[in-house]
């Protein structure tokens, strides 16, 4: 016959297990913690300079990549609004409407810290310059890094093409 207490006793014999395996594995996690990059490093003995050598693996990938004017004038404005949903909980794109933080009205070529009304952090304010496509997609890369003390608390856009979508889509608006 089948009634409550034995879907009880079930539901215990599954849980307990899955349970007792979660809290081992975090038992395991914080006794035996290696560290980031343990055993991932080698120190070359020498090195022997050959002249007319090959360029090394790393600058011939770098080269692969597209440069961040070719990813803009491949831009897709669509899926730049789209990625600027992102942005909107503290920029708005009307002209003088700020929130926490300012408006994007124009912003591509328009001067830092220039927007009417917001009070800028003091490290906004003296990094001074223009926006251009360029620096806006160095700024959304990590806004802390290039703007150390900034108020925005954005961790960034890792992807170039992410990037060059947004700041194709704010040059539409105001422009």
């Amino acid at each position: 016959m089948f009634n409550t207490m034995t879907l009880v006793k079930v539901v215990g014999g599954i849980g307990a297990p899955l349970l007792l395996f979660l809290f081992g594995n975090w038992a395991a996690s914080a006794l035996f913690a290696t560290g980031g990059g343990h055993g991932d490093e080698y120190t070359q003995a020498y090195t022997v300079e050959v002249e007319g050598a090959a360029a090394p693996a790393e600058e011939e990938a770098a080269s692969d990549e597209p440069t961040f004017a070719d990813l803009l004038a491949a831009a897709d404005v669509a899926k730049g609004e789209k990625t600027f949903g992102k942005c909107k909980a503290c920029h708005k794109l009307e002209e003088g409407a700020n929130a926490t933080g300012p408006y994007l009205y124009g912003v591509v070529g328009r001067d830092v810290a220039t927007a009417e009304g917001f009070s800028y952090s003091s490290a906004m304010q003296e990094h001074g310059g223009q926006w251009t496509p360029e620096r806006i997609s160095e700024f959304l890369t990590k806004p802390k890094d290039v703007v150390p003390g900034t108020k925005m608390s954005f961790s960034g856009l890792k992807k170039a093409t992410d990037r060059a979508n947004v700041i194709a889509y704010l040059a539409t608006i105001g422009g």
